[in-house]
């Protein structure tokens, strides 16, 4: 079942700075990705009930030296829902993204995730390594941090019986919907500035749109639990991948003390600051996470640059 049409729809395409896009079909439901550039992959992770436009401002930035690889997940900002009997679970979509890359055939790619993006690279590398060279965690959930308490009442919501329904009338209002997304429940708290209403629009048309995108939606927020990254921390000290936490000290969600102790979980880590950003760095800071994103791959030849 689809919503009626809504006459806000986005009008200029924020993912149109992502290069060439495609559908990857696969057991779980379609995933679309888009790709731009060429060289060693990238593969870029979001955060819930955000998508690949996440990313729109730190791939051009990139793209002249790396095959940049950005995805819908489905987490909540997707467009088009998964099979009614997918996994949607944190391990479950961090195998859906795990399957996506085998699909690609990438091989020593560099994962880099933010926000609910960042646990769930903490759960592919932690569980299925191969095909990864690097880690890049950016401002994150982490250890019991999961879900920061800012965003518990989404969890609890979930639960109440008949919100598919209820959640569906009130977010097909503009004005309910721009003013819980510019909200302190909202995503207020995640940024310096507030996000483009288009950009808004975009993130949230699947959960307005399309019964089956707010049903996969609620049923992840359901299987929220903090088990999963106290799980995936404690395989930390076995993975032997260099890793960058590039973290904003003045992250109101997620506490720097939590970028400290990743950066002495992992055995070969290295701790980095974006100051003047909140959790979406790839927001408020583009040009310094994609200076770090180089630095950290290629640093002889950001030397010679400098």
């Amino acid at each position: 079942m689809r919503f009626e049409h809504i006459p806000h729809a986005v009008s200029v395409d924020p993912t149109a700075a992502l290069g060439d896009a495609r559908t990857i079909h696969l057991r779980q439901g379609p995933v679309r990705i888009y790709e731009r550039g060429a060289g060693r992959p990238l593969v870029f992770v979001h955060g819930l009930f955000v998508n690949a436009a996440a990313w729109r401002k730190v791939v051009p930035l990139l793209a002249d030296s790396y095959r940049c690889i950005t995805a819908d997940w489905p987490f909540g900002g997707h467009h088009t829902p998964m099979s009614p009997d997918a996994d949607l679970t944190p391990t479950g979509i961090a195998d859906t993204i795990a399957d996506v890359i085998d699909q690609l055939d990438l091989h020593d790619a560099t994962l880099i995730g933010n926000d609910g993006g960042g646990m769930l690279s903490q759960l592919v590398v932690t569980r299925r390594p191969h095909r990864f060279g690097r880690l890049i965690l950016t401002p994150c959930d982490a250890y019991e941090n999961f879900p920061p308490p800012q965003f518990n009442y989404l969890c609890r919501i979930s639960r109440v019986p008949g919100i598919e329904h209820l959640a569906g009338r009130a977010l097909r209002i503009p004005a309910v919907r721009t003013r819980c997304a510019r909200s302190s429940i909202g995503f207020a708290e995640l940024t310096n500035s507030p996000i483009d209403t288009k950009v808004l629009d975009h993130y949230l048309h699947g959960v307005t749109h399309d019964a089956g995108v707010l049903r996969d939606s609620i049923e992840l927020l359901r299987a929220v639990d903090n088990r999963y990254t106290l799980d995936a921390a404690a395989r930390f000290p076995t993975i032997d991948l260099p890793v960058l936490i590039a973290w904003a000290p003045d992250d109101q969600v997620f506490p720097f003390h939590h970028a400290e102790q990743l950066a002495a979980d992992f055995p070969n880590s290295q701790l980095a600051e974006i100051p003047n950003s909140r959790t979406w760095v790839a927001e408020d800071q583009p040009e310094r996470l994609a200076h770090l994103i180089r630095e950290f791959i290629d640093p002889a030849a950001e030397m010679g640059q400098g």
